[in-house]
């Protein structure tokens, strides 16, 4: 599978802009908004209860790329997004969207009752199941469990039909705010 980069703000935005019609599962059969939706609805959610936190709204605007870059890869989807963002936007946001997947295995663990939408509860098997209870202590001892588990409550919540959460270009100066932080900080 191609490992892909996005290495500009334009790249980013333009590839924000095709998840407009793009769905998580490719025969739309999963969440019931698209994913230009999903990502405005999350980092919307993420704004309201984190005004201050830039990347981790940001994450939630990026987290589910993975699914526009490589249709049906439900496990890898994290990876992939991931790895597209890290050199434009830093290693925070790139773990945050990384630990998005690892979130809801836990969230699952800790609360067995926890409600997810259809396609994240078929999703959750490829992605590993609920964590077992030495996953759950890993995971809550890394340093961006808390932000994580932030970003998974408003993944799972920002799944809403005809919600108006704003529009991508909204976004532009503060994704161009977090890849000036992380240019400056890159090694």
């Amino acid at each position: 599978m191609e490992r892909v980069e996005l290495r500009t703000i334009e790249e980013l935005m333009a590839a924000l802009h095709a998840c407009r019609d793009a769905w998580d599962a490719p025969d739309r059969s999963g969440d019931p908004v698209d994913l230009h939706d999903h990502a405005l609805q999350t980092a919307a959610l993420l704004r309201r209860e984190r005004p201050s936190d830039k990347e981790l709204q940001v994450a939630g605007l990026v987290h589910d790329l993975g699914h526009w870059l490589h249709p049906g890869d439900d496990a890898g989807h994290a990876d992939s997004a991931a790895h597209a963002v890290r050199g434009l936007l830093g290693e925070r946001v790139a773990r945050l969207v990384q630990l998005h997947v690892p979130a809801k295995r836990y969230l699952t663990a800790v609360e067995p009752g926890r409600a997810l939408s259809a396609q994240s509860a078929l999703t959750l098997d490829a992605q590993g199941g609920p964590m077992t209870a030495q996953e759950v202590a890993a995971f809550a001892a890394d340093p961006l469990a808390e932000d994580a588990v932030a970003l998974r409550q408003a993944d799972d919540a920002g799944k809403v039909v005809g919600l108006d959460a704003g529009v991508m270009e909204d976004w532009r100066p503060v994704l161009e705010l977090v890849a000036r932080t992380a240019a400056a900080y890159a090694p």
